[in-house]
């Protein structure tokens, strides 16, 4: 028999998968329409020179989550976006999220480090192990380059993402490289839980599509 997929934890066991997005259209999700849309059976998130956005805009999940495995593949063409997680809610109306970001651009340096938005800014470039003390002092070792890093993604192609949350330990991968690893203790601005939400960043005119999110709850 198959699976029923739904799009809510509630009664789930740990270790089941969930997908997040039917394919179809955004049932469980809220965001700016003007932006946010369904296409060829991905999520598109897209600005123009017609329709611009003065600030960065989230597709926000109903979900919350805390400790989880998350998988996704996201195409981008131009400017910026992210994976917001154990993220809060900073303004409803109009769908600005702060905190922990997976990032991912067009460009060739930012793409899978982690980035805090409405705190901290960048918390680990890529290519790093950091741990944050609870003071919030950092200790830094490279285990890689950013450029060893870039080598494995493909520019306005497919790629595939995954990210980790366990307790304090944060890890992103994209195409099975490990980009960054965190241990965040810091105390009063650490995240154990909170929502899922897409990004697209204020700028110039930009499109990015995701599809196949999967989670896992740990």
């Amino acid at each position: 028999m198959a699976m029923v997929m739904s799009c809510n934890l509630a009664g789930q066991k740990a270790n089941e998968t969930e997908q997040l997005f039917n394919g179809k259209d955004l049932s469980h999700w809220r965001g700016d329409s003007q932006v946010w849309s369904v296409e060829d059976g991905c999520i598109k998130g897209e600005t123009t020179d017609e329709r611009v956005i003065g600030h960065n805009t989230f597709l926000i999940h109903d979900m919350i989550v805390s400790d989880f495995e998350l998988t996704f593949k996201y195409k981008i063409i131009g400017g910026n976006s992210g994976v917001q997680y154990r993220a809060r809610v900073v303004d409803q109306d109009k769908f600005i999220v702060g905190g922990y970001q997976a990032d991912m651009e067009a460009g060739i340096q930012y793409s899978g480090i982690l980035y805090e938005e409405k705190g901290r800014g960048i918390i680990a470039q890529r290519g790093e192990k950091v741990v944050v003390s609870k003071d919030g002092q950092k200790t830094v070792e490279r285990f890689n380059t950013t450029e060893g890093i870039q080598a494995v993604i493909k520019q306005e192609d497919w790629n595939d993402y995954r990210i980790v949350a366990k307790g304090s330990h944060l890890q992103h991968y994209i195409n099975g490289q490990l980009t960054m690893d965190v241990v965040d203790n810091e105390t009063k601005k650490s995240a154990s839980s909170g929502v899922l939400a897409l990004q697209v960043h204020a700028g110039p005119s930009m499109a990015v599509f995701y599809k196949e999110l999967i989670l896992k709850k740990l």
